[in-house]
């Protein structure tokens, strides 16, 4: 009998592959790689280690448990000679791709992708969601590994963890037909650094404008822009942290009520925090209608892979109506023809049909 490892993108999903008796020992990757450091240079250990920091930083985790979950999934596909086959099982959105080119990057370059069954199973949509029945489905047409997959990821895993993020928009004029949700995923990365004019990732803007269109609790505002997405991809505490970065400094865009600040909640959550009441100021008003610029009001730092974005108006940003990067702050860059067409025609899935996940783990 085949002896198989399975590896998915958090809890919940691991949880109901092994509830649909999928054969197999089944870890969770967990890690929220779209949010933080990432350093594609270092080795798997060390990135570990980055991100273990930055994530009990942000206060999602303790430090000690962490760094203890990623060194056991690490353990585990370091030392696979219990294991004869290899399947990955990631969804469509930009937290499972993101894991999923991590993955295969690292298998690309192991001695395992020519002594072991290295397979793949992509879902459109969630898998906690899928019957038992669905997923066995599933697992019975998994394909094996092309090496055009591995190529493919390798470069995307460099390009999103490089400090150059025209790397990932050169990616994407190219094929990576190979693996058919990874383009979508990374143009939604790619909208997440400061937009022309507002300063605003899509993130934030989208959380302003809910906000005060009267979804004015954390909760509210979060189903509301998960509503928007093409694939929903962003956690609950995610998102609160979002909150937080938008009040925390002299110059908040949004504040409670009472006109406190918003300190998001640890990995607990209450109940407090979620039905409070918030509120846009109006420096948040006049930079939701491009009347002022965040990026130049706004004193944290934020890294997006391997790109920290630094306070000021000289950085990468991204122009929502040109859908291109360019590094000029008050002037639109001139988009190159491939990036326009492929923005052209790009057509967004609908998350209509896709229930809502309180987070990711």
């Amino acid at each position: 009998m085949t002896r198989r490892l399975n590896i998915t993108n958090g809890d919940s999903a691991a949880g109901t592959l092994s509830e649909a008796g999928i054969e197999g020992k089944i870890i969770s990757w967990r890690d929220v790689l779209h949010e933080g450091p990432v350093d594609a240079s270092l080795s798997l250990e060390e990135l570990s280690k980055q991100r273990a920091r930055f994530i009990s930083e942000r206060r999602w985790d303790d430090f000690a448990h962490v760094s203890g979950n990623f060194a056991e999934r690490d353990r585990a596909i370091q030392h696979l000679d219990y294991f004869d086959e290899i399947v990955l099982w990631f969804e469509d959105d930009l937290y499972d791709q993101l894991q999923l080119i991590q993955l295969l990057d690292f298998f690309g370059r192991s001695p395992a992708r020519k002594s072991k069954t290295l397979s793949l199973i992509q879902v459109d949509g969630y898998i906690p969601p899928l019957s038992a029945a669905k997923l066995k489905e599933l697992d019975a047409k998994r394909s094996r590994v092309t090496a055009e997959q591995f190529d493919v990821a390798r470069r995307a895993w460099q390009a999103f963890g490089s400090g150059d993020p025209s790397s990932i928009a050169t990616l994407l004029d190219e094929k990576t037909s190979a693996l058919p949700y990874l383009a979508p995923a990374l143009r939604r990365h790619l909208e997440e650094f400061p937009a022309v004019g507002t300063g605003l990732s899509r993130s934030e803007r989208e959380a302003l404008t809910a906000i005060d269109k009267g979804h004015t609790t954390p909760v509210a505002a979060f189903l509301e822009v998960a509503k928007l997405q093409e694939s929903i991809f962003l956690g609950d505490i995610v998102f609160y942290s979002y909150l937080e970065r938008l009040s925390g400094n002299k110059n908040p865009l949004v504040t409670w009520a009472d006109g406190t600040s918003v300190v998001s909640p640890s990995s607990q959550g209450s109940r407090e925090f979620v039905d409070g009441q918030l509120k846009l100021t109006p420096l948040g008003r006049d930079v939701l209608a491009a009347k002022r610029d965040w990026q130049t009001i706004n004193a944290e730092s934020r890294w997006l892979g391997g790109v920290e974005i630094q306070p000021g108006g000289e950085c990468w940003r991204w122009d929502p109506e040109e859908r291109v990067l360019t590094r000029k702050s008050a002037q639109k860059a001139k988009p190159r023809k491939k990036a326009r067409q492929a923005a052209k025609k790009a057509k967004p899935r609908t998350a209509a049909k896709r229930s809502t996940r309180r987070k990711k783990k």
